[in-house]
């Protein structure tokens, strides 16, 4: 399942990919409303995990311009306002859940499994995979095909590309990739791992942001 998150505060969001993640759940993760419904409309999402309150507008406007898109995505509305105006208005809009800040996260998961299942959408735990362009990562029989070929890889190799993919399109500091990846910030290894995964998926999936870290996307542009 692929969700589109979009959520301002920043130790929240980082908690609920963490969350996501573990329930090997694509997340896109947006901090700001701009260009949010052009997002939506462009890319394959399941569900909207939509905060109210955004620093460059509202929540209730998004969802206001995603079904004026007639875009029927299933969209949970994780939010601190608490009143049943809120409530209503935003039920009004066409949201299809709402859960009030702070929750727990058993109950969130449950939420974003029932409003899943309600537009029809299963999640599938026989072998969850993440997929970018060509090349596409199978989690739990730990395989990677390029065009339907499957790649060779090592252990570490793996894990840095799924760290990579499982955040496609965002960037990643070169530490935190370090910590996830090796368990370690110090020496370059981590240069030449991406070195070797360059030379077996091809050099236009991982790109360098100097000075910050690495970032995967689609090697077709």
């Amino acid at each position: 399942m692929k969700i589109f998150l979009l959520e301002d505060d920043i130790a929240i969001g980082e908690a609920l990919l963490s969350v996501l993640h573990a329930e090997s759940w694509q997340v896109v993760w947006c901090r700001m409303a701009a260009n949010a419904v052009d997002r939506l409309r462009n890319e394959h999402f399941d569900v909207v995990l939509l905060d109210l309150g955004l620093p460059d507008g509202d929540g209730t406007d998004v969802l206001r311009d995603l079904r004026a898109a007639e875009l029927n995505l299933p969209v949970l509305v994780i939010t601190a306002r608490e009143s049943l105006q809120d409530r209503l208005g935003a039920f009004n809009l066409g949201a299809d859940d709402y859960l009030i800040k702070p929750f727990d996260i058993p109950e969130l998961l449950v939420r974003l499994q029932a409003v899943a299942r309600r537009a029809g959408i299963t999640h599938s735990q026989r072998d969850p995979q993440w997929t970018l362009g060509r090349l596409v990562l199978y989690e739990r029989s730990v395989k990677v095909t390029l065009d339907g070929a499957p790649v060779a890889l090592s252990k570490t190799e793996f894990a840095l590309l799924q760290t990579l993919i499982r955040q496609a399109g965002q960037v990643i500091t070169r530490a935190d990739i370090e910590r996830r990846v090796l368990g370690s910030t110090e020496g370059k290894t981590l240069d030449v791992h991406v070195f070797n995964l360059r030379k077996k998926i091809g050099d236009g999936f991982i790109r360098t942001v100097r000075g910050i870290g690495y970032m995967l996307q689609d090697d077709a542009g």
